[in-house]
């Protein structure tokens, strides 16, 4: 983050909507994909054995897979509704972390590309892009002073041709340059 500039404080998680239900999604799929694996596998390996259990005073003999599915899918359920829920925690916050600075890039770069040579580039200081920010930033202020080293040199061949008498067409041509760029930098 550069010195002295402001900090931003996000008050809306919904950054880049878009990318980030695509995100969440993504990640409560895997997680159920892994719990109905889980639960297929502990079904499939406990076909083979019995399991004897009391229902009504009576003692019962079944197959072990049937006796436990209740108790499985009722586990199950209850499992993905409280990992459903973290899931979507986690992952918004951390989708948050991406989605803010990639629309602050997404803006910032739009103001520069427009000729905004001025534009500080700034991000939180716990963001992980806040390296690119300011390289963004440092990138930003070579270009501007280019332009700058570039106006001063038209300015300098303007002094020297109307020093030297050249042709008025020349001279205003220089001109209408020179005011062309002090137009399109913004200071």
């Amino acid at each position: 983050m550069v010195q002295g500039a402001q900090s931003y404080q996000r008050r809306n998680y919904f950054i880049k909507k878009g990318f980030q239900v695509r995100f969440i999604i993504k990640f409560c799929l895997l997680m159920l994909l892994g719990i109905v694996i889980s639960t297929s596998l502990l079904f499939v390996f406990s076909q083979g054995t019995l399991t004897s259990s009391f229902k009504d005073s009576r003692l019962v003999i079944e197959n072990t897979s049937s006796a436990i599915l209740p108790a499985i899918i009722y586990t199950s359920l209850i499992t993905i509704c409280l990992l459903t829920i973290a899931t979507i925690a986690v992952t918004l916050f951390i989708s948050h972390k991406i989605a803010g600075p990639m629309f602050r890039f997404e803006n910032d770069l739009k103001e520069i590309g427009k000729g905004d040579l001025t534009k500080k580039v700034v991000l939180r200081r716990k963001d992980q892009a806040a390296e690119l920010a300011e390289s963004i930033t440092n990138m930003t202020a070579l270009l501007r002073e280019k332009v700058v080293n570039i106006s001063q040199d038209i300015e300098n061949i303007l002094e020297s041709a109307r020093a030297n008498n050249t042709a008025s067409e020349t001279v205003e041509g220089l001109e209408r340059l020179l005011e062309d760029i002090r137009a399109n930098l913004k200071t």
